[in-house]
């Protein structure tokens, strides 16, 4: 594995005080992946530091690796993380050749509502500035129908509301169908890994199959579709850099794959 440099911190991409990001880079490398990870949190809370494994891991695959902070619910709700993802991508492409990467080699992927908000960005093309091109994108975990979300307690027998997602989403359910990434897809098919885990929350398992089955059958995608064993919701990104290759040895292959096309 290639030797790393000292991480470049809280490098601002926005105004905002969490408009904020941390780059891991292996040592002596040009024109290299260069992945960009949002953290969970539930739309309320979370930061980049609790995934620095991730940049560390990242960086030891090869890769520059971007993990970025974004604004926080309720005082930024929808679409704050989608307009989030789209100014990451492009300070991130303006200084990858610096980083040692390549600007036409970026995959985006998140976790939990992380990848909500690259799901968001990367299938809904009224968040993507002139000039946008991806490598990929990779989702693990992430809710993708808000009006699910609002209905899970008691369609799926969940015994509290998760009132983070209204905190993000809002209260109005004739808002939902907007923010809701399966009815707004309109992106043209580009690499995709989508992924739940066994142990993950019931709405997260339902919501990666939706997307999944709703990519293929009426937008032309080919998703890659994983189903981490052994895991629950925070264990997957959390599991990178260590012994279990069960998420990190298909996600780097997924990296590596979409960045040669």
């Amino acid at each position: 594995m290639p030797d790393a440099v000292p991480p470049l911190t809280d490098l601002a991409y926005g105004p905002h005080p969490r408009q904020r990001l941390d780059v891991f880079r292996p040592a002596g490398v040009q024109g290299a992946p260069v992945l960009v990870f949002f953290h969970g949190g539930g739309f309320i809370r979370g930061d980049k530091g609790m995934r620095a494994n991730v940049g560390a891991w990242g960086a030891a695959q090869g890769f520059v690796t971007v993990l970025a902070n974004y604004r926080l619910a309720p005082d930024h709700r929808w679409p704050s993380g989608p307009e989030d993802v789209a100014a990451v991508w492009r300070f991130v492409r303006e200084q990858a050749t610096g980083w040692g990467g390549d600007p036409s080699k970026i995959v985006l992927a998140g976790e939990s509502a992380g990848a909500a908000h690259v799901a968001a960005a990367a299938l809904m093309t009224r968040f993507q500035p002139a000039g946008w091109q991806i490598a990929g994108a990779a989702l693990l975990s992430g809710p993708y129908n808000a009006g699910l979300e609002a209905a899970a307690p008691e369609a799926l027998g969940i015994a509290q509301p998760d009132i983070r997602n209204n905190a993000y989403f809002g209260d109005d359910p004739a808002l939902w169908a907007t923010a809701s990434t399966v009815d707004q897809v309109d992106a043209a098919p580009f690499p995709l890994l989508i992924a739940a885990a066994e142990r993950d929350l019931l709405q997260m398992q339902v919501q990666a199959g939706e997307l999944f089955a709703r990519l293929v059958t009426r937008h032309g995608y080919s998703p890659e579709l994983h189903w981490w064993r052994g895991h629950d919701h925070f264990t997957p990104g959390a599991s990178l850099g260590s012994e279990d290759g069960t998420v990190g040895d298909p996600l780097a292959a997924f990296v590596r794959r979409a960045c040669a096309a």
